[in-house]
């Protein structure tokens, strides 16, 4: 029998076959699966993960540990973190448009590059800042009169923030226009990609913490510190050198049009508007007017440009990005179910620092904490898996659905919880006469918390969840005695509905995520998330406004009502969404 060669082409590696017979054989097909292997591992969709998910371990490590060294840093009160968390928000808030605008106006090589840069060397500085403070702590305290533990307090909060600026940038790069122009504009492929993601994103928010935890228990702060310095140095050159290679095998991530590169949407959009008002009025000699009228306006123009200074001016420019930037978020087809997104931020019902504060005021100890967290996990996990099924079988607008309507009803546990027994809720809290009894933690209306005592031996553990984001946990390892509740029904009915909540949350967040990805125009895409970063981190600062306004356990439950009500609008804007996009085939019709 004559030898036939097929080449199998796949990322630019061809596979041989002796003949039909022997292409099914199992000694080939033994043969060709370290090939395919080997493929994947070179491939662009595995880089991209190995980057990513070290770029989100050394993010978890971080956000665990600066909250813990603002802590230690201030003898255990949560004010620096507070105003780091205030800090953080607000910049996001006013810069997110400039930050998406900074993205579509660059070529992607270069923002992902210098995205990394910045975030991983904030970090670093700030790592070596925070062991010079740790190492000399007192010797600094008496410089200035204590002034200059300000100074690098102040230092210290500025490098964590300009690291959150350039990770948001970066994950606005990467997660939001990379990996569209990796799949190809599949969408089937761009699900996996948002879900595997998502995944490794869980994964990492559990083990991280945990990782730098014990670093900084068995040895100091200052060896959590250089534990982190040297994560960061490591990861800056591998995710550089992945990210790289990517550039280079994917050629559609280098397709950018060329005017693109030097004007953004905002820019061309701008220039839309000068050009039509020049052409709204046209007088019957429109050449010989369009020359002398060109010398004389740019002439204006060169003179009202002089008049005002270079600061102003520049920053009259970038009000306008802004501007621009909110007006291009609010025209978007998607912008019903991108504000419904952002709603879902206002809540406390999430394992962040409220609600694993108010549970430890019930009696539930930070080990049983840490369990419910991990638990929590699983279900984020599973509803990535979730995500994919109900795509392939549903479609990406009947999956947001679905996933809506499982999150609403596992939450109605929530609202259940705080009329069952064992509920704190206290109505009466809210007189005037009870103003004077800050935290609910003293007086006679306490009915199921305790006090929270600072003290040395107090385990700091913060945690940051991607859509919920918090910045500082703090648990405590034994309860006080007598403070268990009359009935612990309340409590088991909120985690059990915070737990289940979180499958049809993780699968409604990758939907939306998945419509942005795929609605927005490339020219526009970047400039869009920012603005969308804007308004999750607004509404994530309305919640913590919230908490500040009832800070008390007996508050608890009408914070839990507001929330729930707060992402029921959300979904209904998103059912808006939905209901929208199903009648279009109608009218086209």
């Amino acid at each position: 029998m004559s030898l036939r060669t097929e080449g199998a082409q796949c990322a630019g590696v061809a596979v041989e076959f002796d003949d039909d017979n022997d292409r099914d054989s199992p000694v080939i097909k033994a043969r060709n699966i370290p090939q395919s292997a080997l493929i994947y591992l070179k491939g662009p969709k595995f880089l991209i993960y190995v980057s990513g998910a070290l770029s989100m371990w050394g993010d978890r490590m971080w956000h665990f540990a600066i909250s813990v060294f603002l802590i230690e840093l201030y003898g255990h009160n949560l004010l620096l973190t507070g105003i780091f968390g205030l800090v953080v928000a607000g910049s996001v808030l006013l810069l997110g448009a400039l930050i998406g605008d900074w993205v579509d106006r660059n070529p992607r090589n270069k923002v992902a590059h210098a995205s990394l840069f910045i975030q991983n060397i904030s970090v670093t500085i700030c790592s070596i800042v925070l062991m010079l403070v740790f190492s000399y702590k007192k010797w600094i305290e008496e410089i200035w009169d204590g002034w200059l533990t300000v100074v690098c307090y102040t230092v210290v909060i500025v490098l964590a923030d300009v690291a959150n600026l350039a990770s948001t940038a970066l994950t606005i790069a990467i997660q939001r226009d990379w990996i569209v122009v990796i799949t190809g504009y599949n969408r089937g492929h761009l699900a996996g990609m948002n879900a595997t993601m998502r995944r490794i994103d869980q994964v990492t928010n559990i083990l991280a913490p945990l990782a730098v935890g014990q670093v900084m228990t068995l040895a100091s702060n200052v060896v959590g510190c250089g534990f982190i310095l040297g994560w960061n140095l490591v990861s800056l050159i591998v995710e550089f050198i992945f990210l790289s290679r990517v550039y280079r095998i994917v050629p559609a991530l280098s397709a950018k049009p060329p005017a693109m590169e030097h004007q953004s949407y905002l820019e061309k959009k701008r220039e839309r508007k000068r050009s039509q008002g020049n052409t709204r009025f046209k007088p019957i000699k429109y050449d010989l007017y369009l020359k002398f009228h060109s010398v004389e306006s740019t002439s204006l123009h060169l003179q009202e440009i002089s008049r005002i200074p270079v600061c102003l001016h520049r920053l009259r420019g970038l009000l306008s990005t802004c501007r621009e930037g909110w007006r291009a978020y609010y025209r978007q087809p998607v912008f019903f179910a991108g504000l419904g997104l952002a709603f879902l931020y206002t809540t406390v019902l999430g394992f962040d620092c409220i609600t694993t504060g108010y549970a430890y005021t019930q009696g539930i100890s930070g080990s049983l904490l840490s369990l419910l967290m991990g638990v929590s996990a699983v279900a984020g996990l599973l509803g990535t898996v979730l995500f994919t099924k109900l795509r392939k079988a549903c479609g990406l607008v009947n999956t947001g659905v679905i996933s809506s309507a499982l999150h609403l009803v596992c939450l109605l546990l929530c609202l259940w919880s705080v009329f069952a027994p064992g509920s704190p809720m206290d109505l009466s809290i809210l007189n005037l006469g009870n103003a004077s009894d800050v935290g609910g933690m003293t007086g006679g209306h306490q009915r199921h918390g305790y006090p929270l005592r600072g003290g040395s031996n107090q385990p700091l553990l913060p945690d940051r969840s991607s859509i919920h984001w918090t910045n500082s946990t703090v648990l405590f390892e034994n309860a006080p005695a007598g403070t268990e509740p009359e009935s612990y029904v309340s409590i088991i009915l909120l985690f059990l509905g915070v737990i289940t909540a979180r499958v049809g949350l993780w699968s409604f967040d990758l939907t939306v995520t998945q419509l942005l990805q795929e609605t927005i125009s490339e020219s526009e895409r970047g400039v869009v998330n920012g603005v969308q970063s804007s308004m999750n981190y607004l509404m994530d600062l309305l919640h913590f406004i919230m908490v500040i306004s009832a800070p008390q356990p007996q508050h608890f439950g009408i914070l839990v009502i507001i929330s729930i009500l707060f992402i029921f609008t959300g979904h209904t804007m998103y059912f808006l969404y939905a209901r929208k996009i199903k009648r279009k085939p109608r009218t086209n019709t």
